[in-house]
This record gives structure tokens, C-alpha cells and sequence, in this order.
């Protein structure tokens, strides 16, 4: 028996501090010292690390020294597992996280030749490490070093975990820890163990030894006939593309065969081919697709190096929505770049379609008819919702509203995926305004511009005509010039038609409108109503759960009644989701035919800005080519009146 409780050291560093609360016996003894000794040379960041005892502590208790180790404050996976949201299993992320973290403690331990022989969900740890959860594996006390002898040897672990040949006190392998850590990622997956879990293991032993290899599953029916299966149970959470994998890696941890059971090695890699089989499934590109026009997700596993344009026509494919009406919006609003491989979609080191969403619009579309028929109930909850009096009794209820309890949470997820696609779009319209605003700043700019250089060319061609009708009498005079200058001053009247106002009206008019949707309720989230429900729903499966199952039944009117509710509260709230989404991507649409409104005008600015710079250069030189000739005029008459008179004769 031991106790371990955290320490605070004079740094600010937390340690878990654990220690025997009993006096043990010589062979307990040896196990202890036998952990330290082990995790003392182990550094993996999927091990939980022994480090130095604080001074304070340092001392023996009960004859054996302390354990000092990094300080895990999350909890562990019983923790997780135990919560009710988690009932049907954890999210496909959590589910790949902890299959990568744990996946690669144990190959660590396997490597300096370790084996665990007691792994389970009490014994996985989690830490928080710059906002990613970290798995580790702790209490090694179990473990056995390969190079200490025998293979043999008693063990007082976990049964539900237990690989068979531990349970049957048979030679053992690293393979056992292959068993006990896919006993613990189908329960992640489904919720429950895979193998007739409401039975003690000295039960349930006698009626799987026989399994086929293939088998991953199996259950007992109302009359006790047991039956397996190759798949994995409904409801989960993991999507359709990894469950094939994923069902195939299972098959190779839970082959009651420890000869067998991880598929041997692999002859390319020399790696234990379930590790081989894992690493793929973690590697595997996947992009997860909501289509905000169906409400459904759809996904695809992208091929190397394969183009946008590749998967959008397989999008196109799935969907019916063209690729050149497809808008692909990342959560932050930002669009998919067209020369960029599909790759984009996805996030390195972040896996499960519920932690990373890709959101699909149709461009032909402003309005969306959501909402949308609601996820399909499971046949046992069709059953309950069909008649919510009918008398189940308690062990079999708690499966039935487990599943309820999983259907209400999936509920209002569905609202929060559909609420970050309009939040995706109000994210592009806000881009799609700042490009607006942009363009119209310059398009005022420009327009500021040209009428300020009309108003000079104006004044200054006013008085050049003035002044050049002042000189006509006893000056040079050019009726041609004098022609196109009269043409110019008509012409910049011309130019300053170039009308932005109307443009000015409809970008302001629009600019309102985008800040009263930003203003709407509507505009943040409105789930708090199936939160609520989701609470109720989650408080009644934790009541059940306190009720002995022998002998008892219950109906489910209450439960029945939240799911009931929550279907229309969800269908309200996608109403006005819709809605909203609706004038969004209206809006949207009025930028779309408002910016090449604005690139014409530009353009004509522009080209009566071309026209004035030209007519003004051409004025200014036919005034200098007249200043010229009047400088040339000037000269002759200059020097013909200061010409010294000579007799005509003498004039050459």
C-alpha cells in the first residue's frame, strides 16, 4: 500500500512524492526498490520521470526510501474515462493522442527491455505541456526487467487488463503489454472494455479464450448467448476513415494468442508490426469537411502531394457543389489558396475532425435552408423515445442512457461545428469589408486627387484664355490653339462627371449592415439552453449509476423528455443560425458585386486623371512654343530699332 501526495521545491516546481504506508514484506520490498531503480534510468516524455527526493524527505519509511517524480496535474485516464460526457468513449483527438503518447512509452520500455505487465487507465497520467495534453505511463512497480531471469513470475495486478497468460500464471512476453493497451484504447473508444466487460474476469476468461483472432468484440445477449464481432461497437466517436485501421490494429492487440498477438515483425522496418500498423494510422493526411449546406461532415484521406483542385473535385463528387462554386474557408476566415497543395487543410501534429474543421460554401447560394434533420438516433434510444415507459431493467439502462446521454452531447457539438462555420464566414466577410474599405479609401483618395488637379487646371486655363485674349490685339494670336483650349476646358468638365457618390452611399449603407449583424445575438453562441439540457441529461445517468442493478427497473420518461427537448432547441437555434448566416454571406455577396463597381471607377478616375495631366502638359508647351515665338518677335523688333540708319543703297 502506498500514499503519494505532491511537493512544492523552493523553485516553484512541483514533484509527486510516494511512499509505502505499510510495513512490506522482503519480496514487496525488493519490488519497490525495484521500481526506483527502473525509472531512475528511463527519460521518455511518455514516462513519468523519477527525480531527486526533496532533502525534506529524503529519509527511509517503513525500511524503503522514497519515490520522487514529476508532478502530473491532470488526473489520470480512469479520471477521463469516468467522466458521464465520455460515456460512449473520448474524442477522435484524445483517442489518437493518447494512442501515439502511450504507444510510444511502451516501445520506449520495450527497447531497454521493460515490460510493464500492469497497464491500465489508473496507471496512464496527464500534463498539461504548453496547452497540449501529454500522456504518461507511471507505477512500474510491476514491471519486469527481461534481462532478470525468468519470464515467469506471479503477479497481483489488474485482472480487467490482464493479457491471458499473466492471468493464467503462463510465460509471458512483451506481449502482454500489447493486450492490456488495446483493452485500454477500445475503451477509449467505446466506452467499455472489449470483452464482455460487466462479467469478472474469471468469467469472462472461460467464454473469449476461444475467440477468433479477428474478434475485437464481444457482448452477451438477453438470453446469455454470447457473440463477437470484428468491429467496433456503435456509437464513437472516431470517424469512418480510421475505423478500418483502427479495427485492424485491434485485431493484432487482442489475439488471445501472445505468440501472435502484435503481428510479429514487421520485415521491412524490423519493428513489431502493431507499431508498424499504429504509426500509420497516425500518419494518415486526413481533411474533415463541414458542409454548411447539408450540415454534414465529409472526409478525405489526401493523397501525396495532391492539389486543391484534386480535392475539390472529389468534394464535388460527395457534395454536388461544382468546384467553381466551392468557397473552402479555414476557422479563421481565411480562404484556401488555390496554388497550394491540399495539404493546407491540415495541421501538423494536430489529428481528430474534432479538433480541426475545414467549412464548405456554396458561392451560388446566399441563402441557406437549415436547419436540417438531426443526427440519427441508435436503435436502443429509438427504442426508449418510441415508448419512454417502458420498464428496462437498470443494467441494461445504464448501456440505453449512456447512449442518450451521447446523443444530447452530440446534439449540441453539431450546433457548435455549424455556429465556427458562421463564425468562418464572418471572419471572410470581415476580410472581404477590409478589402472593401481599402479600395473605396483609395477610390475617395483618387477622386480627392482629381478634383483638386481640375480645380487648378480649371483656374489656370480661366486664365490663360484671359490672358491671352488680352494680347490677341497687339500679340501672337492662334485661332487653332485657342480652339483646343476652349476643347480642354469642356473636356475637364467632362471629367469631373466621374460620379463616386452613388458607390460612397451603397459602401456606407453596407458598412451599417455588417455592423448591426456583428451587434446581433445572433453573432455569438446559443447553445446555452441545450448546455442546460446536456447537464440535466448528464445528472440523471450519474443518478442511475448509484442505483444497484440487481433485480431493479426503471422506464425513461425523464431522459426521453431532455432528448425531446434538446431536438428543439437545437432545431430553433439553427433556425436563427441559418438565418444569420444567410445575411452574412448576403452581404458578402454585395462586396463580391461592389468591388468591380469600384475597380470601373477607379479605372475612369484614373484615365480623366491621365486626360487633365495631358491637356495641362500640352497647354504648358504650347505657352512656352507662344513665349518662344513672342522672344523671337521681340529680338527682330529689337534690333530693327536700334539698326543704324544707312542710305537705302547701302541696305543689304
Amino acid at each position: 500500500h502506498t500514499s503519494t501526495w505532491s511537493w512544492t521545491r523552493d523553485t516553484g516546481a512541483k514533484v509527486a512524492v510516494k511512499s509505502c504506508r505499510l510495513e512490506l514484506s522482503v519480496k514487496n520490498k525488493d519490488r519497490w526498490c525495484h521500481e526506483i531503480d527502473i525509472m531512475k534510468k528511463l527519460n521518455h516524455p511518455n514516462v513519468v520521470k523519477a527525480c531527486e527526493v526533496p532533502e525534506e524527505m529524503n529519509f527511509l519509511v517503513n525500511g524503503v526510501p522514497r519515490l520522487s517524480m514529476e508532478y502530473c496535474s491532470g488526473g489520470d485516464l480512469r479520471k477521463l474515462l469516468n467522466k458521464p460526457e465520455n460515456c460512449c468513449g473520448l474524442k477522435e483527438s484524445q483517442i489518437l493522442s493518447l494512442l501515439s503518447d502511450i504507444g510510444s512509452g511502451i516501445q520506449y520500455l520495450h527497447e531497454n527491455k521493460i515490460i510493464h505487465r500492469d497497464l491500465k487507465p489508473e496507471n496512464i497520467v496527464l500534463q498539461d505541456e504548453g496547452g497540449k495534453i501529454v500522456h504518461k505511463i507511471i507505477d512500474l512497480g510491476y514491471a519486469k526487467d527481461l534481462d532478470q531471469g525468468s519470464l515467469c513470475t506471479s503477479f497481483v495486478g489488474t485482472l480487467q487488463y490482464l493479457a491471458p497468460e499473466l492471468f493464467e500464471n503462463k510465460s509471458y512476453s512483451v506481449t502482454v503489454d500489447y493486450w492490456s493497451f488495446g483493452t485500454m484504447v477500445f475503451e477509449c473508444i467505446a466506452g467499455f472494455r472489449p470483452f464482455l466487460h460487466n462479467l469478472q474476469p474469471f468469467t469472462w476468461h472461460e467464454k473469449i479464450k476461444k475467440k477468433d483472432p479477428k474478434h475485437i468484440f464481444a457482448f452477451e445477449e438477453m438470453n446469455g448467448e454470447v457473440r463477437f464481432s470484428t468491429h467496433l461497437p456503435q456509437p464513437h466517436s472516431v470517424c469512418g476513415l480510421i475505423v478500418e485501421p483502427m479495427e485492424n490494429w485491434l485485431q493484432l492487440m487482442l489475439n488471445w494468442d501472445p505468440q501472435q498477438r502484435g503481428g510479429g515483425f514487421d520485415p521491412e522496418t524490423s519493428r513489431p508490426k502493431c507499431f508498424v500498423v499504429m504509426d500509420h494510422i497516425l500518419n494518415l493526411k486526413i481533411v474533415h469537411i463541414l458542409n454548411m449546406t447539408s450540415a454534414k461532415i465529409v472526409s478525405f484521406l489526401l493523397h501525396p502531394e495532391e492539389s486543391l483542385h484534386s480535392l475539390q473535385t472529389r468534394i464535388e463528387y460527395e457534395t454536388g457543389i461544382s468546384t467553381g462554386n466551392q468557397e473552402l474557408l479555414l476557422e479563421t476566415g481565411i480562404c484556401l489558396d488555390p496554388r497550394k497543395p491540399a495539404s493546407q487543410c491540415v495541421i501538423d501534429g494536430v489529428r481528430g475532425w474534432d479538433s480541426y474543421m475545414v467549412y464548405l460554401f456554396d458561392k451560388s447560394k446566399t441563402v441557406y435552408d437549415g436547419p436540417f434533420a438531426s443526427r440519427s438516433l441508435s436503435d436502443c434510444v429509438n427504442y426508449i423515445v418510441q415508448d419512454s415507459k417502458i420498464q428496462l431493467p437498470i443494467s441494461q439502462l445504464r448501456k440505453v442512457w449512456a447512449e442518450a446521454v451521447h446523443y444530447v452531447i452530440g446534439l449540441k457539438e453539431d450546433y457548435s461545428r455549424l455556429f465556427q462555420g458562421q463564425r468562418a464566414a464572418m471572419l471572410s466577410l470581415l476580410r472581404y469589408n477590409a478589402n472593401l474599405i481599402k479600395m473605396k479609401n483609395n477610390m475617395v483618395s483618387a477622386s480627392q486627387q482629381l478634383k483638386a488637379k481640375l480645380e487648378f487646371f480649371r483656374q489656370s486655363i480661366r486664365l490663360d484664355l484671359e490672358r491671352y485674349s488680352d494680347q490677341m490685339a497687339y500679340g501672337i494670336s492662334s485661332e487653332k490653339m485657342l480652339k483646343a483650349w476652349k476643347e480642354m476646358e469642356e473636356k475637364a468638365s467632362q471629367c469631373a462627371q466621374v460620379d463616386i457618390g452613388y458607390l460612397d452611399e451603397q459602401i456606407m449603407a453596407l458598412h451599417t449592415e455588417i455592423v448591426e449583424l456583428q451587434k446581433s445575438p445572433y453573432a455569438r453562441r446559443q447553445g446555452e439552453v441545450m448546455e442546460s439540457l446536456e447537464q440535466r441529461a448528464i445528472d440523471l445517468y450519474k443518478q442511475l449509476k448509484t442505483r444497484p442493478p440487481d433485480h431493479a427497473y426503471s422506464d425513461s420518461t425523464d431522459m426521453v423528455k431532455i432528448i425531446v427537448q434538446t431536438v428543439q432547441s437545437q432545431d430553433r437555434v439553427l433556425k436563427e443560425l441559418f438565418g444569420h448566416l444567410s445575411k452574412l454571406l448576403g452581404c458578402k455577396q454585395k462586396i463580391i458585386d461592389l468591388l468591380p463597381k469600384i475597380e470601373v471607377a477607379l479605372n475612369n478616375i484614373k484615365e480623366a486623371d491621365n486626360s487633365v495631366m495631358q491637356m495641362q502638359g500640352k497647354r504648358q508647351r504650347e505657352i512656352w512654343h507662344l513665349l518662344k515665338i513672342a522672344c523671337v518677335s521681340s529680338f527682330w523688333i529689337t534690333c530693327w530699332l536700334f539698326l543704324p540708319l544707312q542710305e537705302p543703297g547701302n541696305i543689304k
